[in-house]
C-alpha cells in the first residue's frame, strides 16, 4: 500500500509537557495595578464551530489569567457557556455582511471599547473583523486577527474583503499552511505573523477519562456490533468533507469484517445526505455503515473506535478531528493536505493519503483493520504523545503571549506604526483567481 513518505517523532520521541492550565494567569496577572486587561473577541455568532470553540476557549484563559474577557456576536446556543466562565457577552449583529450594518456595528464597537476601556479588539471573521478595524483605528484600541481559514479568491472584491484579516497589529495563523497562504495571497509584515496551532483539551480527550456508561449508550444507540471494529468518519455532513469517496472505498474492501459510522450534523446538506444512504444501499452496505447525528459522547465516540478516518477533499486549515482521535490513542486516516500535515506523523499515529483516491484509502482502511493488538499499542502510544504537543493549554498561553506583545509599555508607539501600515500592506496581491 502507497503512502505518503514516512515522517518521525520528534528527537527522543518524547515531546515536552504542555503548560498546566495554573501557569496561565501569569502572563496578564503582572499588568497594570490600575486595571486588569479588557479582551473584547469579535465573532459572526456562537452556535457550534472551530472559531466558536476557540473563542470560549480564550475568554476562558483570559478570565484564568486575571483579565476581562468580553465577547460580541449575534448569539448562540455558546453564550451560556462564557457566563460560566465569568466573561461577558455582548449582542451585535456582527453576522451581518452588510456594508451599511458593518460601519454602523463599527460606531457600536467603538462605544464599547470606550465603555469597557477595552485594550485589545481580537477578531476572528471578516464581516466583524471590518467593524472592529473602524472601531479600533477611531479609539486607538489595539486590534488582533485569527485567520481561520483561507477563504475565497475570486475576484478583486472578494481579495479586497479578505484582506481585512491580514491588517491586525498581530495576525494569528492557526496553522503553518494558513501562514503559507497569508504570505502567498497577502503583503504582510513576517513580524506581524504569529502561528498558534489550535489546541485539544487532554483532559476532555484522555484515554483513562472516559465514561463506560456512556460508550455503552452509544453502542446501544448506534446498534454496534461486538464482533466488528468500528471505524468513525467524524466531521459536518457536507461534500467537501468527503464521506462519499470514504463509502466508495469501503465498498471495495474484499471483506466486510467492520462496521462504520459517518458521525456530524447534515443541517444545509440534507441532500447530500440522502445521496450518502442511497450510495450506502447502492454499494451494499447496509448492516455495515450508519449515518448519525453529532454527539456529545465525542471523546467515547473515538474510544469505540479502531481506526479514525478525516480525508476531506479541500485542505483542512488545521483540523481538530485527526488531534481530538489521536489525543484518544486512535490512528488516523487523514489526507494529505492542509493542517494534517503538520499534525499527523505517517506511519506511526496514521497515515496521510492523496485526496479523493478512493483505492488508496480502500488499501489505507483494510491495513489499519489488519493491524496486531501490539502494533496498535505502540500506535496509540505515539498519538497520545503527538497530541500533546497540541494541547489546549499550549494554544491559550500563546494567545496571551500575543496580547502580552501589544500590552507592553513601549509597543505603544510600535503598535501606532504598524497600525498605519497596516492598512497599505495588508492588500492582496493582485494575482489571477
Amino acid at each position: 500500500m502507497q503512502t505518503a513518505e514516512k515522517n518521525t517523532l520528534p528527537a527522543g520521541s518524547t515531546p515536552e509537557k504542555s503548560p498546566v492550565s495554573e501557569t496561565l494567569p501569569e502572563k496578564l496577572k503582572e499588568k497594570s495595578t490600575e486595571k486588569p486587561p479588557v479582551i473584547l473577541q469579535v465573532l459572526p455568532e456562537l452556535r457550534s464551530g472551530g472559531v466558536e470553540r476557540g473563542t470560549v476557549e480564550i475568554a476562558r484563559a483570559i478570565m484564568k489569567a486575571e483579565g476581562v474577557a468580553l465577547v460580541a456576536s449575534s448569539g448562540g446556543t455558546m453564550t451560556s457557556q462564557l457566563a460560566h466562565c465569568g466573561a461577558t457577552h455582548i449582542t451585535l449583529p456582527l453576522a451581518s455582511k452588510n456594508p451599511f450594518r458593518i460601519w454602523r456595528n463599527s460606531r457600536k464597537l467603538a462605544k464599547i471599547i470606550k465603555k469597557y476601556n477595552v485594550d485589545i479588539i481580537h477578531a476572528r471573521s471578516r464581516a466583524p473583523a471590518w467593524s472592529a478595524w473602524m472601531a479600533a483605528k477611531k479609539t486607538k484600541c489595539h486590534f488582533v486577527t485569527t485567520f481561520h481559514g483561507t477563504y475565497g479568491l475570486k475576484g478583486l472584491f472578494k481579495r479586497r474583503y479578505n484582506s481585512i484579516m491580514a491588517r491586525g497589529e498581530r495576525v494569528i495563523a492557526i496553522s503553518h499552511f494558513i501562514a503559507d497562504h497569508i504570505n502567498k495571497h497577502y503583503k504582510i509584515d513576517p513580524e506581524r505573523l504569529r502561528v498558534i496551532h489550535r489546541g485539544v483539551d487532554l483532559k476532555w480527550f484522555n484515554p483513562f477519562a472516559h465514561s463506560p456508561q456512556r460508550m455503552i449508550e452509544l453502542t446501544r444507540q448506534w446498534r454496534l456490533p461486538d464482533e466488528l471494529p468500528l471505524i468513525l468518519f467524524p466531521g459536518r455532513i457536507t461534500r467537501w468533507k468527503g464521506q462519499d469517496v470514504f463509502l466508495r472505498a469501503l465498498a471495495r474492501l474484499p471483506h466486510r469484517k467492520f462496521f462504520a459510522v459517518i458521525l456530524g450534523d447534515d443541517k444545509g446538506h440534507e441532500s447530500y445526505r440522502q445521496e450518502l444512504e442511497a450510495l450506502i444501499t447502492k454499494s451494499e452496505l447496509e448492516g455495515h455503515v450508519r449515518i448519525a447525528r453529532h454527539t456529545h459522547y465525542v471523546s467515547e465516540a473515538y474510544m469505540l473506535s479502531k481506526v479514525v478516518v478525516a480525508t476531506s477533499l479541500e485542505p483542512e486549515a488545521f483540523g481538530r478531528v485527526v488531534l481530538e482521535a489521536q489525543a484518544m490513542g486512535k490512528p488516523v486516516i487523514a489526507t494529505n493536505h492542509g493542517g494534517p500535515q503538520e499534525t499527523v506523523i505517517n506511519d506511526a499515529t496514521g497515515w496521510l493519503i492523496p485526496p479523493g483516491d478512493v483505492d488508496v484509502l480502500s488499501q489505507c482502511i483494510d491495513y489499519a483493520l489488519s493491524i496486531d493488538d501490539e502494533t496498535m499499542h505502540w500506535m496509540a502510544e505515539q498519538a497520545v504523545m503527538n497530541a500533546r504537543r497540541f494541547s489546549l493549554d499550549a494554544m491559550c498561553q500563546q494567545t496571551l503571549d500575543v496580547y502580552e506583545e501589544l500590552l507592553e509599555p513601549n509597543a505603544s508607539k510600535q503598535a501606532t506604526s504598524i497600525n498605519a501600515s497596516a492598512a497599505t500592506s495588508a492588500e492582496p496581491e493582485n494575482e489571477a483567481a
